[in-house]
């Protein structure tokens, strides 16, 4: 994993090199993925390499809590945009009534405008932190923690998260806590998704399963989240 670790960080310095930026963004929610994510950054980059955005909207006050023990054990640079007056604005703007679902994309989707805005004014890259667990059966939004430059862990398991995350220091309370998207109190991803990342990630890694119904669960998620993974249909004539 340590040889990993490095590839993935002279990836990152090559990224930003020809990009001719000056580093990275990312948003911190306190969880493992954009905490491991942070860490690859500091050490690929440096401490001015690396600036992390807290977007707090409507959110658990244990994430940003978690957050800001992720950037004191780092020294990271960050800066905390609110972002719950722009989501209450927008959802009574629309006159729609929005399920919980639609919310949550419409989260996603605010934090990426604020990523790209920190980003074009730093010249930096916005880099997501979706892992290959969540990116193959489309647990993320679209536009939203997909609408990146970079996607430095979408080759990680979970189970690999995990361990590169004791190996570039994260704090163990943000490593051992559940999974979750922070939408709601005890929300988790596994709740979510009807499986563990255990097994998730034991299929994905060797095909094999022992639930049938479990299988046939992660392949639906699959295929109704093609439409994330590829490059938007473009109409061509023939003439």
């Amino acid at each position: 994993m340590r040889n990993i670790i490095d590839q993935c960080e002279q990836w990152l310095r090559e990224q930003v090199s020809n990009a001719g930026a000056s580093g990275i963004v990312l948003g911190l929610s306190g969880g493992i993925d954009s905490s491991v994510l942070a860490a690859l950054g500091r050490e690929a980059l440096g401490r001015e390499g690396v600036t992390g955005v807290i977007m707090p909207c409507h959110s658990i006050d244990e994430d940003e809590e978690d957050a800001r023990l992720l950037i004191s054990a780092l020294d990271l640079n960050f800066l905390r945009v609110d972002l719950t007056d722009t989501f209450d604005s927008l959802s009574k703007a629309s006159g729609l009534k929005l399920n919980t679902l639609t919310q949550s994309n419409m989260k996603a989707r605010l934090r990426m405008v604020t990523l790209y805005a920190v980003a074009q004014t730093k010249n930096l890259l916005v880099c997501g932190t979706s892992n290959r667990s969540e990116y193959e059966t489309g647990y993320f939004t679209k536009y939203g923690d997909s609408g990146v430059d970079l996607m430095p862990l979408a080759n990680f398991l979970k189970r690999e998260i995990r361990e590169a995350a004791k190996i570039l220091g994260v704090p163990e309370k943000i490593i051992t806590k559940a999974p979750s998207a922070g939408l709601f109190e005890g929300q988790t991803d596994e709740n979510d998704m009807g499986f563990t990342y255990d097994i998730l990630d034991e299929y994905l890694s060797t095909g094999h399963i022992n639930n049938e119904e479990t299988r046939k669960k992660i392949e639906a998620m699959r295929i109704k989240s093609q439409h994330k993974r590829k490059p938007i249909p473009i109409f061509k004539a023939n003439v």
